[in-house]
């Protein structure tokens, strides 16, 4: 006979898993809500905010047990991730399996990373595409994919020995807003500010600023208010590394 304490611990790393896949805050605990009942839960009470998972079942004759997770990072996206653990959601729901089964189904899909290689080549699709969308030229397209390439080498390789996402964010894009200045110094006919628009692109925070939104319209206001916060350090920084590198370049007569 399952118990409460063999379904807590897949539950909240599914948990853990959507709200680093960028679900929102209403679809983890629905998620996780209808999982509990589905596997016969008499009780379910979930609470999840942006660094937090807290989930308490009850079992006849079992009683209740609660489990709390504390969530490091949150805030990534991964939609094919996220569309997978939305659909193992729904076929547990409807043929509810043992917990070492869906343990198994679950490690499947959370063993999957992205290919670095397809996260390069989109990170340059974008910039390009950014830049030359807002009036820049084959040139500024050109050096936006190159200032691309090195905003995905710092996500990959500074962002795990940053101390937080905030200081991540504004190294990254002070380092790439010296680049861009380099680069037009070195290129006087290419346009700054078309260049650090399309690489500005790969930085901002909007599904952060989106989901905080949606939380808020749907009744979450405390992780709304926690993820806008968010959002906007990330922004405010965003802003204060390509500022800070227009600055010392400015210094050079750029």
């Amino acid at each position: 006979m399952q118990t409460s304490k063999d379904y807590l611990h897949v539950f909240l790393d599914m948990g853990d898993a959507l709200l680093n896949s960028g679900a929102e805050i209403f679809r983890v605990e629905d998620t996780l809500n209808r999982m509990g009942y589905a596997c016969g839960a008499t009780h379910m009470n979930v609470f999840v905010i942006t660094s937090s998972i807290v989930i308490t079942m009850e079992f006849p004759g079992d009683g209740a047990r609660t489990q709390t997770r504390r969530i490091h990072e949150c805030g990534g996206n991964d939609f094919t991730k996220l569309e997978q653990l939305n659909d193992l959601s729904r076929r547990f729901c409807s043929h509810p399996v043992s917990a070492a089964e869906l343990r198994n189904e679950f490690e499947k899909i959370n063993a999957n990373r992205p290919k670095p290689l397809w996260k390069l080549l989109g990170s340059v699709l974008a910039a390009c595409s950014f830049a030359l969308f807002y009036g820049g030229t084959i040139p500024d397209a050109i050096t936006a994919g190159i200032a691309a390439i090195l905003i995905w080498s710092l996500q990959k390789y500074l962002r795990p020995v940053c101390m937080n996402e905030v200081t991540f964010q504004f190294a990254a894009s002070f380092l790439t807003g010296c680049a861009i200045c380099g680069f037009t110094l070195l290129c006087p006919f290419l346009h700054m500010d078309k260049i650090m628009i399309g690489d500005i692109m790969l930085l901002i925070p909007g599904l952060m600023s989106t989901n905080a939104i949606s939380d808020v319209l749907i009744g979450d206001t405390l992780s709304g208010i926690i993820r806008l916060i968010a959002a906007l350090l990330l922004a405010a920084a965003l802003a204060l590394g390509f500022m800070g590198a227009i600055i010392l370049f400015g210094r050079f007569g750029l």
